[in-house]
């Protein structure tokens, strides 16, 4: 069995925010960066699945030389092969040109039986190149994913309980599948020290958009179908108060304070 890992490098939340304002782009050169944390789930769903199943994981990524951090990581935790897809005309692509370059990629592979991907990423929060890839693809689609229940190989099944409103729905589709999992469908585990030593020695293969067969025109700020307007920064938030004294005091003056902000009427 075949087995994909999509896997995102996205600026860590801890760190600040930088942005060039006159693209509308991160500067994710200048931000400490780490793996994006819905595809930890889902590449420790493709290990899981290796587990049960014989077969191999490539894990994939599109992304800028930096990313090879976080597939280094992959390898750390035994995948058995990491393709990074960089390319300055991927710069700026949305995420229906970064399915599209995803999608290349996992054609290259080829016999693939099942994707995996986190819901979403942190940086964009769309939530929706796994199912584009599906759909570039011609494969089954399944999102909101918060349980595989069976992967039959030979027959080509998959069977999947998905989280909807108010409950939950259990899915069989045919593969080769894309799912999109949830936070907290598994717990992500933890590359150790041996493997870490081992994945900082080995290369990481880089296709291009030649080598994927990518019209460089549909990729990118070039190709995308939607276009970031503006980007505004909110300013430093002010200096706290404490109000001190007794305490019907300070309720007063807190009241007073909110209606003059207009919080309270």
């Amino acid at each position: 069995m075949k087995i994909v890992a999509c896997i995102k490098q996205v600026p860590d939340t801890e760190a600040e925010v930088k942005w060039d304002i006159p693209s509308g782009m991160l500067k994710r050169d200048a931000m400490d960066c780490v793996t994006n944390p819905f595809d930890e789930f889902a590449l420790e769903e493709a290990l899981l699945t290796r587990e049960n199943n014989d077969g191999e994981i490539v894990a994939i990524s599109m992304g800028p030389e930096k990313a090879m951090d976080v597939m280094r990581n992959c390898l750390a935790l035994t995948v058995n092969e990491v393709k990074l897809c960089s390319d300055a005309a991927f710069a700026g692509s949305d995420t229906f040109a970064t399915a599209s370059v995803l999608a290349a990629a996992v054609k290259k592979i080829g016999d693939v039986d099942i994707v995996f991907c986190g819901k979403q990423s942190t940086d964009g929060n769309t939530g929706v190149v796994g199912a584009a890839m599906a759909s570039v693809l011609g494969w089954s689609q399944l999102t909101y994913v918060s349980k595989i229940r069976s992967i039959d190989a030979a027959g080509k099944k998959i069977v999947v309980e998905r989280a909807i409103e108010g409950g939950t729905e259990v899915v069989e589709a045919k593969l080769p599948a894309v799912v999109s999992v949830l936070k907290g469908i598994n717990e992500p585990r933890l590359p150790n020290l041996m493997g870490i030593r081992k994945a900082s020695k080995m290369e990481i293969p880089q296709w291009n958009a030649a080598d994927l067969g990518v019209d460089t025109g549909k990729v990118g700020t070039a190709g995308a179908s939607t276009k970031v307007v503006e980007i505004a920064v909110p300013p430093p938030r002010g200096a706290g108060e404490i109000l001190k004294g007794e305490i019907e005091d300070i309720a007063n003056t807190l009241t007073d304070k909110l209606i003059d902000l207009k919080v309270i009427k």
